[in-house]
């Protein structure tokens, strides 16, 4: 039996922070470095819609169905360090989650959805992850300051997998 390379690839929208975002972001994993595994900062990011596994013929539609969307710039604050205990996570979160995101989530999620893609959909809770394998009580974890993301667009990224990082295949602006 002959194996054929998989003509597919692992693609999710997201907010990619500037360089002084990100340093801000690396800043609150020094000082919780020994929890948990920390995530490259060039990795940082948050996740719009995960995608999952799409057919390589059809990321032009994708990219496309993401062209469509209209949403304006946005302030994104992260101002509290949180854990899952489920998935032994810590991440960097907003208490305020602004309404012109929530907007810009549910808009990607109508055009890919009227587009015929499928992705995971659940609650929207925006999340920077900061450290994997992390260990840590019920108790908050140390107040850090917050980051500020200025939001001017979103971002079309391949999941390379292994750990090996993102590719960045697509920039969409916000008015």
């Amino acid at each position: 039996m002959m194996m054929t390379p998989s003509n597919t690839v692992r693609i999710f929208l997201a907010l990619w922070p500037t360089a002084a975002e990100r340093c801000a972001l690396a800043d609150w994993q020094v000082k919780l470095k020994d929890l948990g595994r920390v995530m490259r900062p060039e990795t940082l990011h948050a996740t719009l819609l995960f995608i999952g596994e799409v057919d390589v013929d059809r990321l032009e539609a994708l990219k496309l169905a993401a062209e469509e969307v209209s949403a304006t710039r946005f302030e994104l604050c992260f101002d509290e360090a949180r854990y899952w205990g489920h998935n032994h996570i810590i991440y960097a979160a907003p208490r305020f989650v602004p309404p012109a995101l929530q907007q810009l989530v549910g808009k990607l999620e109508h055009h890919l959805i009227m587009h015929r893609f499928s992705f995971d959909q659940y609650e929207y809770k925006p999340h920077v992850t900061l450290l994997r394998n992390a260990c840590w009580g019920e108790e908050p974890l140390p107040a850090m300051p917050p980051v500020r993301w200025h939001i001017k667009d979103f971002v079309l990224v391949q999941s390379r997998g292994g750990g090996v990082g993102y590719r960045e295949l697509a920039r969409f602006p916000l008015s």
